[in-house]
């Protein structure tokens, strides 16, 4: 079996760390990345690997052949950044305004640079293609990135058999990750709710009817959904995340407008919180005069992983990082676009660990004071290319076990 070579690792290392600060240093938003693409485009031309482009308008698709037939296995890294004030004061931070890579892709993208570096180094000994996805517009739900690289034939030439993706996790520590078969990120739906009362002078709210009273009556009774409506051992959350309503203190606001975000792991659970949301908002409202629109948008399927390829994962990490490497997890209500890889392609998703030394100073995904521990790169370009070898040959070994199989039935 062939193993990464160490030495190639740390040759890589500093050009991986090097494009992640960047990537990081000049962010764009989903369907925005231009310059991102171009960079990701000018480091694989310098390394020799072949692509392909026109992918969701910035999405690359880089190609590495080996030198025998045989499987074809796609790895995964998403590109865009969010749109998020960066306060971290480290000499690359963000130089577009409002705009961060607060979740990671620029880790991502630079990790699958490096690993199809090292995977190009050792095509001569591969049996088959690796697809490099570097995938726009992960965070533009519930529209997103890879339908629309899909739809415009990015697996038209190659049609992976398995197709694998990563995700910095700042809540495992470098040197382990998070892999679980079945369900590991969940069913991600926003909603928006435009609730319309009649204002009017603070001083006489019998003249009005209050749009705010009937918001707050709203965000009240749409807990009960998650604590009266669903399975409580199918779990759900349902958070209000933006309220706008109101002119001034003395004026009795005549509409507010709701958006928020539905998570769920099963689709029971899904079409039960959409249909009780649409019936809690317009009965509520109605009974305190007001009206209600109620958008309800299905964002991103939950990402379920196939087990016989989380199980490659793991045993792949094991080997890698040792036993303890491997840690039970368990599943985010996160919501995650590679899903839609998923509902076409067997394969699975993991979390690589990148938390700080300073646990306490650590952030979250998504907080304008996100960090992750760069001593988890070469880890994440070492584990990538590893998935990928190894892949490569059980493909080749379970279709020459199909051939010894057909050939003794005939």
């Amino acid at each position: 079996m062939t193993v990464i070579n160490k030495e190639m690792l740390k040759k890589i290392l500093d050009d991986v760390i090097h494009l992640r600060r960047q990537l990081h240093r000049y962010p764009e938003l989903s369907g925005e990345e231009y310059e991102t693409s171009k960079v990701i485009q000018s480091k694989l031309t310098e390394f020799g690997i072949n692509f392909k482009t026109g992918y969701a308008k910035t999405g690359v698709l880089g190609i590495i052949k080996g030198s025998r037939p045989g499987g074809t296995v796609a790895l995964r890294a998403d590109i865009d950044a969010l749109p998020i004030q960066e306060r971290n004061q480290v000499s690359f931070r963000s130089q577009n305004d409002g705009i961060m890579h607060a979740c990671g892709h620029d880790a991502h993208a630079a990790m699958l640079v490096g690993t199809g570096y090292l995977l190009n180094e050792i095509k001569e000994q591969l049996p088959g293609t690796v697809l490099l996805l570097f995938q726009p517009a992960e965070e533009n739900s519930p529209v997103g990135g890879a339908k629309p690289m899909m739809e415009d034939g990015v697996f038209s030439h190659y049609p992976p058999d398995v197709i694998f993706g990563q995700h910095v996790w700042p809540d495992l520590p470098v040197g382990e990750i998070g892999i679980r078969e079945g369900a590991i990120m969940g069913n991600s739906d926003k909603f928006k709710i435009k609730i319309k009362g009649s204002g009017g002078h603070a001083s006489m709210p019998h003249q009005t009817i209050d749009a705010i009273i009937a918001a707050n009556q709203v965000i009240t009774a749409l807990q009960t959904i998650v604590s009266r409506n669903v399975d409580p051992l199918d779990p759900i959350v349902l958070t209000i995340g933006k309220i706008e309503g109101g002119y001034r203190h003395n004026v009795i606001a005549d509409q507010v407008v709701l958006e928020g975000t539905v998570r769920t792991f099963t689709n029971d659970a899904r079409s039960q919180a959409k249909e009780r949301l649409y019936s809690i908002v317009h009965h509520t409202v109605h009974a305190m005069g007001a009206e209600a629109e109620v958008g309800y948008f299905e964002g991103y399927p939950a990402t379920i992983n196939t087990p016989k390829w989380a199980q490659h994962i793991k045993n792949t990490a094991q080997h890698v990082l040792g036993e303890k490497g491997t840690p039970e997890v368990n599943p985010s209500l996160g919501g995650e676009d590679f899903s839609r890889f998923l509902e076409k392609i067997p394969g699975a998703f993991f979390w690589l660990g990148t938390q700080i030394e300073e646990k306490e100073k650590q952030m979250p995904l998504h907080d304008p004071r996100f960090q992750l521990n760069e001593r988890a790169l070469s880890i994440g370009v070492e584990l990538m290319a590893q998935i990928a070898v190894d892949a490569l040959f059980t493909l080749e070994r379970g279709k020459k076990e199909e051939n010894e199989n057909r050939a003794t039935r005939i």
